[in-house]
């Protein structure tokens, strides 16, 4: 798969900035279960064993990558040529996961006035804001002042800071010291530049595109910056091999990737956890009488799934909104057979939505259910307390969550990852979704059931590449053509507020906006301006929002909770998210916090609202593609008005702009743990 020229921008606060929560509860448990695997991951990366002494009969390039992987375990540099071409090497072998114990919640520790302090004074000597002293502390850890002092593109390190920001930080510091050639500027860049890779989801890149964007970041020597980074630990170098040899006496060609630690360790274990559920057969926790019976009693890939589910550990599951009722006939089965079943959606909208499809408790939000707020706990080993686990919005599991959903299932469980592979994936890095199904390494069940209606068939056509013209006599879906910037924020606000409510008894309440971007004459930021005034105006006593505004709420990266404003005092603002009182604390809240009648589809994806007004201004043309147009006009259950100023561009993006390639290694990763794999 190829990688782009330059890794993608990271997004921007209001697609879900990371940020710690408001209260001690779902958010911050789930940051201590992230922070609770990487020690997991350490200990696993402890206990490897040592060098592979495969490699000993290697020679050429392969011998010198090999030479340079020894070389960094044993803190020497690796030689020049570890950037060539070269074989691949064996994997070494997992050892038994080792289990967690239960989630304790707890915040991530401030860093202390002391250090804050330090770094202020170093930031402000260097003509930095002094507002960057505490992220700073917090990123670089209680020795900030002094890794600034000696190293001052550290600075890259905190969430925001750009290269030439960096740059002139360390000209004030450094003075003529401070050149394009200095090899601390090159190993930081080529963090920073894996940093943004990994925002735009990739969680390796390719040594040619990083040495590439390094060299248009003004690195002289961009193999070596790489090459030293490497040698400091900063990144990690992996090489996979593509296709296969020719000959008994070809080398096999291969490709040397580079990723940073925390991504390539949790695809990783991800790949050890889906190896363990494919290849160990599920408890026998019900006859295989019971389970051909609920099949039985099923209907046409409802049935399929049942018993798939039934004798496999990993099974996928793909559909729309319809198919939810087969991953629901599902857990009612196991439910009936008193098996401990669960299922977990993206966002507390889709749990409420999919909670009416099933009989009695037994659905959570992912984030929940991992940091012990939501689901059945964990038993005395650190498991979840299941026998079988529904993933539902499976598009949207990065590496990270993926990695500690399937390390935390026990022995014999079974896992259904379900969801639309047509939709906007993970915000965060990886493609795991769509990697397992494109390696076909379990069952698949394709749902036989469309989305019904209008909306249905619109949405299908263009899962498919085509931009349909569908009759719509109820008016499930209307365009509403606009010239300017100007019109399109009329107009969407008209929608909003009167024509929607009065043609279809449908509230502003219930009506969601959906716009590519944050920025730009029609935004979100302008769009929401310019409901708030219409719906709700007030002002903004308490940072910009009012009792009965509609708000988005980032508690943790990579997750936005639509919800209210309910009120204000000196703990926070209150939110309510899907039932649920939040406290948000007044410094986070211009962090954490924004107005919510409009949201980017990446927002949006994982909940549906009655009706959604998507809004394609002109200016909007090179944000446009095929599965950001499938998630934006899924969003509707029962009416969609696209106010529309992208001309012909719509329709070429729907039949030519395919999702952006990620670069991932999960597919190369379980291939060898597969059954058959040594034959």
């Amino acid at each position: 798969m190829s990688t782009p020229e330059t890794p993608e921008e990271p997004r921007s606060a209001d697609d879900g900035t990371p940020a710690e929560g408001a209260q001690v509860s779902e958010a911050e448990a789930e940051l201590a279960a992230q922070r609770l695997e990487r020690e997991r991951i350490e200990r696993r990366k402890a206990e490897r064993q040592g060098p592979i002494e495969a490699g000993a009969k290697l020679s050429g390039t392969a011998a010198d990558l090999l030479a340079a992987v020894r070389a960094v375990e044993s803190g020497e540099k690796p030689p020049a040529t570890v950037f060539e071409e070269a074989r691949p090497a064996p994997r070494r072998p997992a050892p038994e996961p080792v289990r967690r114990a239960p989630v304790v919640p707890e915040g991530p520790a401030a860093p202390a006035e002391g250090t804050v302090g330090e770094v202020r004074e170093v930031l402000t000597w260097g003509g930095a804001p002094a507002t960057l002293a505490a992220p700073a502390a917090a990123a670089l850890g209680e020795d900030a002042a002094d890794l600034l002092r000696e190293d001052p593109w550290q600075l890259l390190r905190v969430p925001g800071v750009r290269p030439e920001q960096a740059d002139g930080f360390a000209r004030a510091l450094l003075g003529g010291e401070a050149g394009p050639d200095d090899e601390r500027r090159g190993r930081a860049l080529t963090v920073w530049l894996l940093e943004q890779a990994a925002a735009a989801g990739h969680t390796v890149l390719e040594t040619a595109a990083l040495t590439d964007a390094l060299g248009r970041q003004g690195v002289p020597g961009p193999e070596d910056a790489v090459r030293n980074a490497i040698a400091e630990g900063d990144v990690l170098v992996f090489q996979d091999a593509v296709g296969e040899a020719v000959g008994e006496d070809e080398e096999q060609p291969v490709r040397v990737l580079v990723g940073l630690e925390r991504c390539a360790l949790a695809e990783e274990s991800l790949a050890d956890g889906l190896a363990r559920l494919i290849n160990s057969a599920p408890k026998q926790d019900g006859a295989a009488e019971e389970w051909e019976r609920a099949a039985s009693a099923a209907e046409g890939s409802a049935a399929d799934l049942i018993r798939a589910a039934s004798g496999h550990g990993l099974v996928l599951h793909t559909g729309g909104e319809a198919a939810l009722a087969e991953p629901a006939a599902l857990l009612n089965a196991a439910h009936g057979m008193g098996l401990r079943a669960w299922a977990a959606t993206h966002s507390p909208v889709g749990r409420e939505r999919f909670a009416s499809r099933v009989d009695g408790p037994g659905v959570a939000t992912v984030a929940g259910l991992l940091s012990g707020a939501e689901g059945p706990g964990r038993d005395p080993e650190g498991a979840l307390a299941v026998d079988l686990l529904v993933v539902l919005d499976a598009p949207q599991l990065d590496v990270e969550t993926a990695a500690l959903l399937s390390e935390s299932l026990p022995d014999g469980a079974r896992l259904v990852l379900s969801g639309d592979p047509a939709v906007l994936w993970s915000v965060g890095p990886g493609r795991v979704f769509a990697d397992l199904l494109a390696a076909r390494a379990c069952p698949q069940i394709a749902s036989r059931r469309p989305d019904p209606g209008p909306l249905g068939e619109l949405v299908s056509g263009i899962g498919v590449g085509e931009l349909l013209q569908v009759e719509a006599p109820e008016k499930e879906v209307v365009i509403v053509p606009v010239r300017d910037a100007g019109e399109a924020v009329h107009r969407t606000v008209q929608l909003v507020a009167d024509s929607v409510p009065r043609a279809l008894g449908v509230p502003a309440e219930e009506t969601q906006v959906i716009t590519p971007g944050h920025g730009g004459a029609v935004g979100t930021r302008v769009l929401n301006a310019a409901l708030k005034e219409r719906l709700n105006p007030g002002p903004g006593r308490f940072a910009g929002f009012d009792p009965g505004d509609r708000v988005a709420w980032s508690p943790a990266p990579g997750r936005t909770l639509p919800g209210r404003v309910v009120g204000a005092d000196g703990q926070g603002l209150r939110l309510d998210c899907a039932g649920e009182t939040v406290v948000v604390p007044r410094d986070r809240v211009e962090q954490t916090v924004r107005h919510g009648w409009a949201l980017t589809a990446h927002q949006a994806v994982g909940a549906r609202w009655p009706a959604a007004v998507v809004v394609l201004p002109g200016d909007a043309v090179p944000a446009l593609s095929r599965p950001w147009i499938y998630t934006a006009f899924s969003r509707a259950d029962r009416h969609l008005s696209v106010v529309h100023g992208v001309d012909q561009a719509l329709q070429r993006a729907v039949a030519e702009v395919p999702a952006k390639p990620r670069t991932t290694r999960l597919p190369v990763l379980l291939a060898p743990q597969l059954p058959g794999a040594a034959e």
